[in-house]
């Protein structure tokens, strides 16, 4: 890049996106979705996910020209040979979850990208495939007037946050993984006098329901002509595959 006065310029002008991702590590991933699933089967539809996520990003960056840089936080660790292969295949830059919990790990996350002159930072995870691109489009635009943006998840969580610059406030003494968490950040929010938008809310895959629900979309979706489909060719087939598993064993 440029070090030109122009070139900083345009760089404090991106946006970072950190995609927030765990090795498919047989019984580390998925553990809500076992049983029904097979730690086996749980990693393998989280390691789907996560190339749904990276090739979705990608897509948006390219096809809406979105001003993103795409990293990947990586746990265990960046040197997982998982981790490797998607930054070779993807071209994701790779950085190392850091942190005690969630929080934590989110909010270094923040710093770290600011550390590298970002002025924006959102953050998603890998469960929800099938999230419209144009949601990430809405997200940069969201956070030209306002401070914080968020992605309601429909379990009370949240999907995705985007923010100009780093507020810890909104990482510490959340209950992760809980219905609370969406409704305790807006109410910190609202306490730092922050300007909050939200996105649409959209489901992500925690429990049985969830998979279920997301079964039922997709077989829906194969009815579709293959253009307008949103589910990738490899998740339709691992869901597919559980779907009959799931049924065998009932």
């Amino acid at each position: 890049m440029s070090t030109s006065h122009s070139g900083r310029q345009d760089s404090a002008l991106r946006t970072a996106f950190v995609i927030f991702a765990k090795a498919p590590i047989p019984g580390h991933v998925k553990t809500r979705l076992c049983p029904p699933l097979t730690p086996d089967e749980a990693a393998t539809l989280h390691g789907s996910f996560v190339l749904d996520t990276l090739e979705r990003t990608k897509a948006a960056v390219g096809r809406l020209k979105l001003p993103m840089d795409r990293y990947l936080a990586c746990t265990p660790s960046t040197s997982h040979v998982f981790f490797k292969i998607m930054e070779e295949r993807q071209g994701v830059t790779l950085i190392d979850q850091v942190g005690d919990d969630l929080g934590a790990s989110m909010h270094q996350a923040v710093e770290t990208m600011l550390s590298r002159g970002y002025h924006r930072t959102i953050l998603i995870g890998t469960d929800v495939p099938t999230v419209p691109l144009e949601y990430f489009k809405q997200t940069l635009t969201l956070l030209d007037n306002h401070d914080l943006a968020l992605g309601p998840a429909l379990d009370g969580g949240y999907y995705l946050i985007g923010m100009n610059r780093t507020i810890p406030e909104l990482f510490t003494d959340i209950p992760w993984s809980t219905e609370q968490v969406l409704r305790l950040t807006q109410d910190r929010a609202a306490q730092l006098g922050l300007k909050t938008a939200l996105l649409q809310p959209w489901r992500d895959v925690d429990t049985r329901a969830d998979l279920e629900a997301l079964i039922e979309a997709c077989t829906a979706e194969t009815k579709k002509p293959k253009n307008e489909r949103v589910f990738s060719d490899r998740t339709t087939g691992v869901l597919q595959t559980l779907a009959k598993r799931l049924r065998s064993r009932a």
